[in-house]
């Protein structure tokens, strides 16, 4: 449970802007060579470098989404209206899945992948709809629907072991956590793991220790969930500005003890130490 009336861990002031300029950026995420990637709202994919240049690599026509690499480094992301969209560093493109175990996507939001190279997506459904759900895409080519009739599925983080993956339901202000069995199969129903935590909380990510990272689109927030469920407020921004509707976030730096937030209110992705260790996504380990 969260502290009442809680002071942030990380006070405003301590986050700067990396990048600006950029297209109301929904997720950020490192690949192998230190370069930051991003999407914009008209769907530009952004490639940022290490002193936070902005150079737009390529153009999918629609808003992006979440985004992912690969264990191979090979970045995927979801932009509603086409589906799993593939981006070559050349910025060619090509659609990956625009339906999955049987169904076409209705708004396929944010894809993680296992070391094994299957992909865990949230395929959000319609606001209030009851219609979001859960797909996992084999690197076979094989897909199974791994939860169906949620709510507006949203952001996923996968543990260390690979035995849970977290999944928020935004339109409910909750995390979930479904256990899988080792096959990439659902090993039981989701539990509600936090809640409601913010509001309409929108990506996750995860440390070495396994503490959970929640940002808050609505509330200009992000939390820190302990594995014993403790939750501790980590920043918030009153005005909007340095977190500016926070949707995704990830760790980077030389130590990968920094976090990036992407700011999908403004043009702008922010970083401020975090003073922990993330959990190292697939194409980094």
């Amino acid at each position: 449970m969260l502290r009442d009336d809680p002071v942030p861990e990380i006070p405003i002031d301590r986050f700067s802007i990396f990048a600006d300029g950029l297209d109301h950026p929904e997720c950020c995420a490192f690949a192998r060579d230190g370069s930051l990637w991003a999407g914009g709202e008209a769907g530009q994919i952004y490639r940022i470098d290490a002193e936070g240049n902005v150079a737009q690599v390529a153009n999918l026509g629609r808003f992006c989404g979440g985004l992912a690499f690969s264990p191979s480094d090979e970045l995927f992301a979801c932009v509603p209206g086409l589906g799993v969209v593939q981006v070559a560093r050349s910025g060619e493109s090509k659609v990956f899945r625009d339906a999955a175990a049987g169904r076409e996507l209705i708004c396929p939001n944010f894809p993680v992948f296992d070391r094994a190279g299957n992909l865990y997506l949230s395929d959000s459904g319609d606001w209030k709809g009851r219609n979001g759900r859960l797909v996992r895409i084999g690197a076979d080519g094989r897909d199974i629907e791994l939860i169906s009739s949620f709510g507006y599925a949203n952001g996923l983080a996968l543990t260390a072991d690979e035995k849970y993956l977290f999944i928020v339901e935004s339109d409910s202000d909750a995390v979930f956590r479904l256990q899988l069995d080792g096959n990439g199969a659902a090993a039981g129903e989701p539990e509600l793991y936090c809640g409601p935590i913010g509001h309409v909380p929108d990506g996750l990510n995860l440390d070495i220790d396994g503490n959970l990272y929640v940002t808050c689109y609505a509330s200009h927030e992000i939390y820190r969930v302990a594995p014993n469920r403790e939750v501790v407020l980590l920043a918030r921004d009153v005005n909007g500005m340095l977190l500016g509707g926070p949707t995704n976030m990830c760790f980077g730096g030389s130590d990968y003890r920094e976090i990036f937030v992407s700011n999908l209110c403004r043009f702008t992705i922010s970083r401020a130490a975090a003073g922990r260790t993330g959990l190292r996504p697939v194409n980094l380990r």
